[in-house]
C-alpha cells in the first residue's frame, strides 16, 4: 500500500518503531532474511534492503512499497573499482536508469560476479555519513553480508502516519544514528556469562571466561593462563578469531600459529592473558573471508581483495578488549603483537601499553605472499 493512501485508525494499533540496540538486533535478523527495513534520519526515510538477498519477488516487493526505483548504495571504494566515482571514503548513492533487475544489481556489488557490462548510471551522489544509505550499508556490514543495500527515499506525511504504514506491511522501523553506533555501543556492553578451569596442552593452569555482547551475539572469550598480577603490566594477546587457520590449521595465513604460540608464551613466562575476539576475517566474518580468498586465488592480494568487496583493509574494533581487560582488572599490558594499531587501539580506550612484544613466526609457501603484504601495506612489524 502506498504511504499516500494511509488512513489512521482512531486507535493506532501497536508500532513496528523501536529503538536503540533492540531494533538494531531485529534489522539484522531482517537484512540477512531478505527483509526490508524502514531507517529514518532526522525528518527522512528510506526503504532498505539487502543487496546481497535481493530476488526478484524481493525487489518487486521493494517497489511496490516505495512506489519508485530504487538507487544502490554501496561504499565509494567499490564504486570506484566499477568506474562510478572517484577514489573516496563513505557511501555513494547509485541511480540507475530504466527497471532494476536483482540479478544486475547483485552483480555490482559482488566482486565474483562482475557484471561484462554496467548498466547505464543517471547519478552517483555521495551519502551523508549520518543518513539512512550510510546506515543500510553499515547494517549490511554489522550482518556480515556484501556492504550494499538497494534503498528508496519515503516520503512522510507525518511520524504517525509512516509508522502506522510500516506496521500494516510488518517492516520495522529504526534509527539511522542506532546503527552507526551500535558496533561500540554494543561492545561497551558485554556481559561476563561463564567461567571455568581448562587445563591446556603446556598451560595447565588456565581459566577461560566467557563475555556476551548485549545483542545476545557471539561470546568473545579471555583466556586467563596462571594468575597475572593486576598491579603490574599484565602479558596479553589479542587474537581475532580465524575458523580456517584456528581450527583448521589452514596454511593460507599465521593465525594457529600465532595462537598456539601466544597461550605457549604466556605459559613459559608465568601468567597472562590471550583475548579471543569474535571478529573473523577482520571483522568481515568467514562467508566474506571465503570470498576473499578467491580474490586472492585470481590474483589480489589479502588487502585489496577486501577493497574488491567493498569493506575497509581491517573492519575491526578493539573496545571489546579493552572492555574485558578492564572488567578482568589490567589496566596496563605488555602487547604480544606485530599490528601497530592494535597498540594504539588500546590506548585510545584506556588501556595503557607499556610494551609491544613481537609476535613473529616463520612463513610457509601458502602465506608468505600474505605475510609480506601485512608488512607492506597494513605496517605490520615482521
Amino acid at each position: 500500500m502506498p504511504l499516500s493512501r494511509v488512513r489512521l485508525s482512531d486507535v493506532a494499533a501497536a508500532s513496528m518503531h523501536r529503538t536503540g540496540g533492540v531494533a538494531v538486533d531485529r534489522a539484522i535478523a531482517d537484512f540477512r532474511r531478505g527483509e526490508p527495513i524502514v531507517i529514518r534520519e532526522g525528518d527522512r526515510a528510506v526503504l532498505a534492503l539487502a543487496a546481497e538477498a535481493l530476488s526478484d519477488e524481493r525487489l518487486a516487493r521493494f517497489i511496490r512499497l516505495s512506489g519508485s526505483s530504487p538507487s544502490l548504495a554501496m561504499t565509494a571504494r567499490r564504486a570506484t573499482l566499477l568506474g562510478l566515482g572517484r577514489d573516496g571514503t563513505g557511501v555513494v548513492r547509485v541511480a540507475l536508469s530504466g527497471t532494476p533487475v536483482a540479478q544486475r544489481l547483485r552483480e555490482l556489488v559482488d566482486p565474483l560476479a562482475a557484471p561484462d557490462v554496467l548498466p547505464a548510471v543517471i547519478a552517483v551522489t555521495a551519502a551523508h555519513p549520518l543518513d539512512g544509505d550510510s546506515a543500510a550499508v553499515a547494517l549490511a556490514k554489522i550482518a556480515r553480508l556484501l556492504p550494499a543495500a538497494v534503498t528508496a527515499a519515503i516520503g512522510l506525511v507525518s511520524d504517525r502516519a509512516m509508522e502506522e504504514w510500516a506496521r500494516l506491511e510488518g517492516l520495522l522501523v529504526v534509527e539511522a544514528g542506532a546503527i552507526l553506533h551500535y558496533p561500540v555501543d554494543n561492545a561497551r556492553r558485554l556481559a561476563k556469562v561463564g567461567e571455568a578451569r581448562v587445563p591446556l596442552a603446556g598451560a595447565e593452569n588456565t581459566r577461560i571466561i566467557a563475555f556476551r555482547p548485549s545483542d545476545g551475539g557471539l561470546e568473545h572469550i579471555a583466556i586467563v593462563i596462571g594468575e597475572p598480577d593486576p598491579e603490574t603490566p599484565v602479558l596479553a594477546r589479542i587474537h581475532s578469531e580465524c575458523f580456517t587457520g584456528d581450527l583448521l590449521a589452514s596454511l593460507r595465513c599465521d593465525c594457529g600459529d600465532q595462537l598456539r604460540g601466544a597461550i605457549r608464551e604466556i605459559a613459559e613466562h608465568g601468567a597472562g592473558v590471550l583475548l579471543y575476539l569474535a571478529q573473523e576475517g577482520r571483522g568481515i566474518g568467514l562467508v566474506n573471508k571465503l570470498r576473499a580468498y578467491q580474490l586472492q586465488d585470481a590474483g589480489f592480494d589479502t588487502v585489496d581483495a577486501n577493497l574488491q568487496l567493498g569493506f575497509d583493509a581491517d573492519e575491526r574494533i578493539y573496545v571489546p578488549a579493552a572492555e574485558i581487560l578492564g572488567q578482568l582488572g589490567f589496566s596496563r599490558v605488555r602487547l604480544m603483537t606485530n599490528n601497530p594499531l592494535k597498540v594504539e587501539a588500546l590506548g585510545h580506550f584506556g588501556v595503557e601499553v607499556v610494551e609491544r612484544v613481537p609476535h613473529v613466526f616463520p612463513s610457509n609457501d601458502h602465506n608468505e605472499n600474505y605475510l609480506r603484504t601485512k608488512a607492506v601495506r597494513s605496517g605490520h612489524l615482521l
